[in-house]
This record gives structure tokens, sequence and C-alpha cells, in this order.
């Protein structure tokens, strides 16, 4: 045994190998947990491939199931697969540091050090604050979101219903998608403005970030004190909020009148709807496929032209710093960005009147592109691994590595191999933007040679 600890004690990991081993570690804890016969409804047999998937997804925060969640576990395995939506929510170091702040323990230099590169942030200064607002934050917002939803569940569900609301809406905040309601997601609620509203906003506050939480809070007490006038309240945000709700914004109103006009028509989805159901769920759709994953509509009855806007939404996903998965808004944001100022011909990438660092876009191009090949690669291997139609593996491969959690079946149906195929684009969804970041951000070049330079033709 003490060779075990001394062997252990000399394996040095770094603050991204912590993070990718810590999501793999409550991953198999909670498969353990959900493989328990406890955690089971009588008469449901789960094998311990379905436990994982399960531990997977919630940790993830993804949304996809092999098994409905709300006849396949009993009490004990939804708190379970809640408590995992939490951490995976948060983050695992998160989860934990936030809870020893708030019972008073101090947060070591090296734990800071984790947090702010689980975080991506630019210092370790007032990280004890952070994380504390961060954790009472959301803890203040998804109690909240379930007092709204109680009316609805009460009314459907009865005593049972106050569990149900409060799971929708740390569901919805950490952007899991995960229901206990029925097998067909929301379906049920399409028309129900008061559930819709209050779901599109725990969603569009966990996917934002917590750093655009507390710029806007910090401006609007500024504003309140008069220290800046009401016309410039946008224009004293940071950059990364401006960028975040810029394109955060664009996404949901554009992915609202695209799905409008994709399936007004259509007699499966929107078609029998009156004209203000058809836009309630067509907004919902929108929010939802940015890795939310609750469904208002029958997503296998999607026309060809919405599936496709689904894979965009889905792989953009929401912003840094957030409950949400994809490659980030900011991220797609540089990229395209760096593409307009090639168009203008101009050197340098600005933004809101500010430049911005070159090594930042060159990293968002990065994880674009590299996200782009495994993308298509899980794709491929996924296409040999299941029967079912291409249109219906690429838009659950794309749900996966996008943490969204929308199905067209095919994580129901598949086999052994598909769903390992899914574990994996789930975790590597999960932590895959985060891994690449904190890479790109911790690799220092021992070498700076400069080579002469020489261009070449392209385009």
């Amino acid at each position: 045994m003490n060779e075990l600890k001394a062997f252990i004690s000399k394996i040095k990991l770094s603050d991204t190998q912590r993070i990718l081993l810590g999501f793999l570690i409550t991953i198999i804890a909670g498969s353990i947990l959900l493989a328990l016969p406890a955690a089971h409804a009588e008469g449901t047999d789960i094998s311990y491939l379905d436990a994982l998937f399960t531990a997977t997804t919630s940790v993830c925060v993804t949304g996809l199931v092999v098994v409905d969640t709300f006849s396949a576990w009993t009490l004990f395995g939804k708190i379970v697969i809640l408590l995992l939506i939490q951490i995976g929510g948060l983050g695992l170091v998160a989860f934990i540091t936030g809870a020893m702040i708030l019972i008073k323990r101090r947060a070591n230099l090296s734990t800071r050090l984790l947090i702010e590169n689980a975080f991506n942030l630019d210092t370790i200064s007032g990280i004890p604050s952070f994380l504390r607002n961060v954790f009472l934050g959301t803890l203040v917002v998804e109690f909240i979101g379930g007092l709204l939803c109680i009316p609805v569940f009460v009314k459907d569900f009865g005593a049972y219903g106050i569990f149900v609301a409060f799971f929708h809406s740390i569901s919805a905040f950490c952007n899991a998608g995960i229901d206990i309601i029925g097998p067909v997601s929301l379906e049920a609620y399409a028309g129900n403005l008061w559930l819709n509203l209050v779901t599109i906003l725990l969603i569009v506050l966990g996917g934002i970030g917590f750093i655009v939480w507390w710029d806007v809070i910090n401006t609007i007490k500024r504003l309140k004190k008069g220290e800046i006038r009401k016309d410039r309240f946008f224009e004293k945000l940071s950059l990364h909020s401006k960028i975040t709700l810029t394109a955060t914004f664009i996404l949901i109103v554009g992915g609202w009148f695209l799905f409008l006009i994709g399936e007004w028509t259509n007699p499966d989805t929107l078609g029998p709807m009156n004209f203000f159901k058809k836009l309630l769920a067509s907004l919902f759709q929108s929010v939802t496929t940015r890795t939310a994953g609750f469904a208002s509509i029958p997503q296998g009855k999607l026309r060809p032209w919405s599936v496709m806007l689904c894979v965009i939404l889905m792989f953009i996903g929401g912003s840094s710093v957030g409950t949400a998965g994809g490659v980030k808004t900011s991220t797609v944001f540089l990229f395209f960005l760096s593409a307009l100022s090639v168009i203008r011909g101009r050197d340098r990438i600005t933004a809101f009147n500010r430049t911005i660092p070159g090594t930042l876009v060159r990293r968002a191009a990065a994880i674009f592109l590299i996200s782009i090949s495994v993308l298509c690669t899980a794709i491929m291997v996924m296409t040999v691994a299941d029967k079912s139609s291409f249109i219906d593996i690429f838009y659950e491969i794309a749900s996966a590595l996008g943490t969204a959690g929308l199905s067209r079946g095919v994580s129901g149906t598949t086999g052994a191999a598909g769903k390992v195929i899914l574990i994996i684009c789930m975790y590597l969804g999960r932590v895959g933007p985060i891994s690449l970041a904190l890479a790109f951000a911790s690799i220092q070049g021992k070498r700076n040679i400069q080579f002469p330079e020489q261009t070449i033709t392209i385009g």
C-alpha cells in the first residue's frame, strides 16, 4: 500500500489532465451508482453500458438517453442523475471548490490555479469571490426557476410535481435537457407560454456564461450610482460580454426566423399549430438547439432544411464559462471576424472598436477546425456501427459533440458499439473545447526560431 501511495505521489498531472480525469472519475462513479438495483425502477432491465451512458450524458450535460428517464429510474436514480447534472453543469472543480468556500474553507494556490484554467480566466485574483458568486448565483436562479415551474407541474403530477419542477429547472439551467416528464419531452407543453418562457430564460442564463452575468450586474450597479448614462450601458460592457450577447441575440433571432420558414407548413411539426403556437415553438426550438436538449416538437419529423440548421446551432452551442457546450459563440464570432477582415483587406481584426489579439483568433480557428474534423470522423465511424439513415446519424453525432441532447431516435435504438461511440462523443464534446483552449493557452514555445517568409497561392 505504501508503495502504491508513493507511486501515485510521483505522478505529475497538468491542470488540463486533472480536469479531464475529474470528469472521467465522476462519470465512472455515477455509472456505478446508477448500476445499483436501487436505482432501477421495478421490472426495468438496465445494463451497465446503459448506466454508463446515462452517467455520461448527465455529467456532460448532453441529454441523449437510451432509456426513458421518467420511467426507468427510481427516485434514488433520478436524484443521482440530478446531482451529476449539477456537477457537470458547474464543472467538477468549481462544484467542489465552491462548496469548500461556502463552508469557509480556504482554497490553496494550486486549487486557485486549477480554477483559473478550468474557467479560462486571466488572473487568480478574486477567484474565491468569483466562485462564491457562481455557486450562490446558480443555486438562486435554479431555485427561483423551480418555484416558477411548480404551478405547471403540480397541476399535472400532484405533489410529485414539486420534484419535477426543480429537476426541470436544474436541467434547463445546466443546459442538460434531461427531463422526467414523459417519453416526448416538452411536446405536450408546446403551447404553454409560461413554461416555455421560464425554460428559455433558464437556458439562456446558463448558456451566456457567468462572466457575462457579473459584468452586466456590475454595469447595472454603476448605472444606478449615476457613473454611466443609460445610452452608454452596452458600451461600458467588456468586449467579451458584447460579443457574447450580440452572438447570442443573432443566433436566437436568426434561428427563430429560419425555423419558422422551414417548418411553417410541415404537417408533422408547426403545420397544425395556430399562429401563436408556431411563434412559440419555433423560438423554443431555436433556443433549445444550442445545447439545451428539450424538445417541444418531434425532432424526427423535421425537414432537411431544419435538420441542417439544428446541426449548425448545436455545433456552435452556447458561450464560454457557462453551462452550455459546443465550440462556443465567441469562437465562431472570432472565426468569422477573421474572414471578414480578409474580405475587407484589413491586417487587424477588430470588434466594437477594439483590436483582438491574433493569438486568440488563431486559437479560435484551431478549435473550430479541429472540432469539425472530430465531427466528420465520428460521423464516418458511426455509419459503420449503426444502420440508421445518414441524416439521423449526422444529427445524433452533432447533438452528442455539441452536448445538445436532441435526438432523432438513434440513441435509443443503436447497439453497444453505437452507444460507446456516442459516449466518447459526449465526453469529447464536454471537455474537448476546454482541453483544446487550455492546451493552446499553456503551451510555451521553448524554441522561438524565426524562418524566412515565403508566400503561397491560396483560393
